[in-house]
C-alpha cells in the first residue's frame, strides 16, 4: 500500500526582506571597499528578490536583536550560544503554529491520529525539541513517536519522507508528520572569502510541513504519492558543501564548483533511477529541483536537456523565498500541488547537501487540478 503526501503547509519568519536592502545591510557591515564590491555583484547574480528572517536586523531603522554594530559600523560577531537562543524561541513558536496549520487544513486527520513525528533541522539544537512542544500544545497522544534527523542539510526532507513512507509500510494506521525548520540567518557572518559571501547571499529562514499516511486521499483533494527514493554520494565534492559550528555560529562552505559538480553527475544518476521504473526524463511532467542557487538550477536544467520552464516552480520559491536549507524542496513540492496541473502527473524531486549528497525522489500527483493560483506565494509568515 503507497504512501501520500496529503497535505503541505509553509512558513517565513516575520520579517521579509529584500535582496538589496539584505545586500546593502552587509556592506555597511564591510570595511574593505574591495569587498564591498564583491559582495553587491554576488547578490546581483542570486536570482532572489526576497528573503525572510525571525531577526529584523537586516532591516532599515529597527533595533537589532542579534547582529550589533561598534562605533564605526562594523559588525560585532554574535557567539553560537547567542545565535542558539533565538533559534530555540522561534523554532518552538514556527513549529507548533504551522503543525496546527496542517492540521486543522487535513479534512479527515486530528491531533489524535497521529502516530509519528519526523523533526529535520540542521540550524539549531534544543531539547526538550520543536516536537515536543507540538505533541503538548497541540494535544497529540503522549505515545506519539519522535525522531529528530539532524544536521543533514538541504537535502533532509528526503531522508524524513523516506522514514514516514517505511513507518507508514510497516503500520498501514501510522498518520505521520514530517517538519522542516530553518534558521540560516541567525548564522550569517561577515568575511572576505567569496565562497563564504555567495552562502550567505542564498540562505533565509522558512519551515514546512508535510502530512504522510496510506489512506486513500479524498477525491477532491490533489495528493502526491510516494513512489521511489534513492541516494548517491559524491566523493569530489566533499570539500565543497560543508557545514561546522564554530565559535560565532555555523560556518558553512559552498564553493562555486558544485553546479559544476552536481552537472557532471546528474543525467548518469537520474537515467539509473529511472531505468529501476522503466520510466526516461521525457516521461516526468512535473521537476521539483532544489533551488540551492540560480547557478544550480541553470546547471542541472542544461545537464537534463528539460523543457523550458521545467524549473518554473523552483525558480519561483528561489526568488520568493531564497535557500531555506530542508525546508526548500517541500516549498517547491506545495506549489506544484497547488498548481493547476492534470492528473495523474509522474514527478521527480531532488535536492544535495554536504558531502556532496543527492537525493532524488519519484512521486505522482493524483487528485484533482487546483482551480485557483497557488496559495503559496502568500505563504503566511509567523508572528513575533
Amino acid at each position: 500500500m503507497p504512501a501520500f503526501i496529503h497535505t503541505l503547509r509553509t512558513a517565513t519568519g516575520p520579517h521579509a526582506c529584500t535582496q538589496e536592502l539584505t545586500r546593502d545591510q552587509i556592506k555597511r557591515w564591510t570595511p574593505d571597499p574591495r569587498q564591498r564590491r564583491l559582495i553587491h555583484a554576488i547578490y546581483q547574480r542570486s536570482g532572489i528578490q526576497t528573503r525572510h528572517s525571525v531577526c529584523p536586523d537586516f532591516l532599515p531603522h529597527t533595533t537589532p536583536t542579534l547582529f550589533h554594530s561598534d562605533t564605526h559600523g562594523t559588525l560585532l560577531p554574535p557567539s553560537t550560544a547567542a545565535r542558539n537562543r533565538i533559534y530555540a524561541h522561534w523554532s518552538k513558536k514556527i513549529a507548533v503554529e504551522l503543525a496546527h496549520s496542517l492540521l486543522s487544513d487535513s479534512p479527515g486527520f486530528s491531533p489524535q491520529d497521529v502516530t509519528h513525528i519526523i523533526f529535520a533541522s540542521c540550524t539549531g539544537f534544543t531539547n526538550p525539541g520543536p516536537d515536543y512542544h507540538i505533541v503538548r500544545e497541540l494535544g497529540l497522544p503522549h505515545t506519539t513517536q519522535r525522531y529528530t534527523l539532524g544536521f543533514m542539510g538541504c537535502y533532509a526532507a528526503f531522508p524524513a519522507l523516506r522514514m514516514a513512507e517505511q513507518f507508514c509500510a510497516a503500520d498501514p494506521n501510522a498518520v505521520v508528520l514530517v517538519l522542516c525548520l530553518e534558521l540560516c540567518t541567525l548564522h550569517l557572518q561577515v568575511h572576505d572569502h567569496p565562497d563564504s559571501i555567495l552562502a550567505h547571499s542564498l540562505f533565509a529562514d522558512g519551515a514546512a510541513a508535510a502530512l504522510v499516511s496510506s489512506r486513500t486521499p479524498p477525491a477532491n483533494r490533489p495528493a502526491l504519492r510516494l513512489d521511489s527514493f534513492s541516494s548517491a554520494l559524491l566523493p569530489a565534492g566533499e570539500a565543497d558543501m560543508a557545514w561546522e559550528i564554530g565559535d560565532h555560529g555555523f560556518n558553512i562552505v559552498l564553493s562555486s564548483y558544485v553546479p559544476d559538480l552536481l552537472a557532471a553527475h546528474i543525467a548518469p544518476l537520474l537515467t539509473s533511477l529511472l531505468s529501476r521504473h522503466n520510466t526516461h526524463p521525457d516521461n516526468i511532467a512535473l521537476w521539483a529541483v532544489h533551488p540551492g542557487g540560480r547557478a544550480i538550477l541553470d546547471k542541472i536544467e542544461r545537464a537534463l536537456a528539460l523543457p523550458p520552464n521545467a524549473l518554473h516552480a523552483s525558480r519561483s520559491i528561489l526568488r520568493d523565498y531564497g535557500n531555506m536549507s530542508s525546508a526548500t524542496i517541500l516549498f517547491v513540492l506545495k506549489l506544484l500541488l497547488d498548481s493547476p496541473h492534470p492528473a495523474p502527473a509522474p514527478l521527480c524531486a531532488m535536492a544535495f547537501g554536504p558531502g556532496l549528497t543527492i537525493e532524488t525522489a519519484l512521486m505522482q500527483r493524483i487528485g484533482p487540478a487546483a482551480p485557483e493560483p497557488p496559495a503559496l506565494l502568500q505563504a503566511p509568515p509567523i508572528q513575533s
